[in-house]
């Protein structure tokens, strides 16, 4: 039997938005039978940057993954390493939700003793120390390194990849040889297509937060697993009109 992933796209993108996204699967090879599709949620915040915006990409993704619910998914990823709506969702559904920043810093702890993140602008430090901390693993990281480039997310890196890569590279080895860092995780699933290039010079693992949650997603499938109702119990009051009903009134807000 086939699977299904929904991978869910934090911005309102249209199709041009999307393929960046897609283009992802293609650096991992796959079993047959395993489909991705990318929806976008229906509106959000502009750059997931601190608490206002983290709130909002919250109840944007639990209103997305609500909105396709009933489409037949057997697993739910969330393409941003803020993990926005992981938990609220996990609440929700049955099926496997994975976020790639919790799997991207746990996988590094599997590879080596510390880890650092490599991302492309300062102000995405505060994700990364939100979501290591809630782990209880700010002793674990070593350090976050950017290069002061604020984030394109719809054509992500591409036309700078001469100017960009070898800047990634540098603040890369920084982590290394300065912080300790003997393993680094991107910062972005918006930065995979500097992944290939920066595996190629390192000396140390990279991780490539977003095809590492697929795989994750279609390992937990193959061995009959998802997260604890114990750890995540289903609200007890569910309010999925009002949550239709905030996204619906804040998309016609961000077209109109």
């Amino acid at each position: 039997m086939g699977k299904r992933i929904a991978v869910l796209v934090p911005f309102a993108f249209d199709e041009t938005g999307l393929a960046g996204r897609r283009a992802q699967q293609n650096s991992v090879s796959w079993g047959p039978g395993i489909e991705f599709e990318y929806v976008p949620v229906s509106a959000g915040p502009q750059w997931y940057e601190n608490y206002h915006d983290w709130i909002l990409a919250d109840l944007a993704m639990l209103e997305c993954a609500l909105r396709i619910q009933d489409a037949g998914y057997d697993a739910i990823c969330i393409d941003t390493m803020s993990d926005s709506g992981v938990n609220a969702i996990r609440c929700e559904l049955d099926i496997p939700v994975i976020g790639p920043g919790r799997t991207s810093y746990l996988t590094a702890l599997m590879l080596g003793n510390t880890f650092g993140v490599l991302t492309q602008w300062g102000p995405w430090a505060a994700i990364y120390k939100k979501g290591v901390g809630e782990l209880g693993l700010l002793d674990k990281c070593a350090g976050i390194r950017h290069i002061d480039t604020p984030p394109d997310v719809v054509n992500l890196l591409g036309g700078k990849e001469e100017v960009v890569f070898p800047k990634l590279l540098a603040a890369a080895m920084q982590l290394v040889e300065e912080d300790g860092a003997e393993v680094i995780c991107l910062g972005s699933t918006t930065m995979h297509q500097s992944h290939a290039y920066l595996a190629e010079h390192l000396p140390v693992p990279i991780i490539n937060p977003g095809p590492l949650s697929y795989k994750i997603a279609d390992a937990l499938l193959d061995c009959g697993l998802t997260q604890s109702r114990t750890a995540y119990p289903n609200p007890l009051v569910p309010k999925h009109a009002m949550i239709h009903a905030m996204l619906d009134a804040a998309k016609a807000e961000q077209e109109g």
